[in-house]
């Protein structure tokens, strides 16, 4: 409970590097999330030096050309594009999270291998939840960054991944620049409802 009190999506980073024995931490806590069949469809990338600068060039790339379709003014889109460079260049590690359906049931029909990708999607959910609590455990900082399910193509070629892996999520970790912003929960309350007939 403390952890997971405690974490908070932490986007700015010391220069202080992790040690590979606490990303290897926080992989072992990321493969032992619950999985539908126990089919683990998580896979890991583990990202940092020149790999983190290429792939946030290329992310940035597509950025661009999104919200210049979107209409965005050209002095926006670059101080969205830096920023997001920023973020992931910054960090000590960044840990790319994909999804593979190589070992998940395949069905006839389309609804239910639908749903077969739904339950791979939350069990890297959950192990995406656990690298960030046991980060929190460990003193770090991490940031859950969603940006690569816009552009999983790019991300794939760029990095040269098994053509099976589907991004998720690029999560950026370090030793904390801040303490993160506090946010507002809704209550237990305002978000159930109890059932008993």
């Amino acid at each position: 409970m403390d952890a997971i009190t405690r974490r908070r999506m932490i986007r700015r980073y010391t220069d202080q590097p992790i040690a590979h024995e606490m990303v290897i931490a926080l992989l072992e806590a990321a493969v032992r999330a619950p999985s539908p069949h126990n089919r683990q469809p998580w896979r890991f990338a583990v990202l940092t030096g020149q790999a983190r600068a290429r792939l946030a060039q290329a992310m940035g790339e597509r950025l661009r050309e999104d919200l210049s379709r979107d209409g965005v003014t050209p002095e926006q889109i670059e101080q969205d594009v830096a920023r997001s460079y920023r973020r992931i260049t910054s960090a000590s590690h960044c840990i790319l999270v994909c999804l593979t359906l190589r070992d998940m049931d395949v069905y006839p029909d389309t609804k239910r291998n639908q749903v077969e990708h739904w339950m791979a999607g939350q069990a890297v959910a959950a192990a995406i939840q656990n690298i960030l609590l046991k980060a929190t455990d460990l003193g770090l900082g991490a940031c859950w960054m969603c940006a690569p399910l816009f552009c999983p193509e790019t991300v794939v070629m760029t990095l040269g991944l098994p053509a099976d892996w589907q991004p998720q999520a690029l999560l950026t970790l370090g030793y904390p620049a801040d303490a993160g912003k506090a946010r507002d929960r809704r209550p237990v309350d305002e978000v159930t409802i109890w059932l008993d007939n």
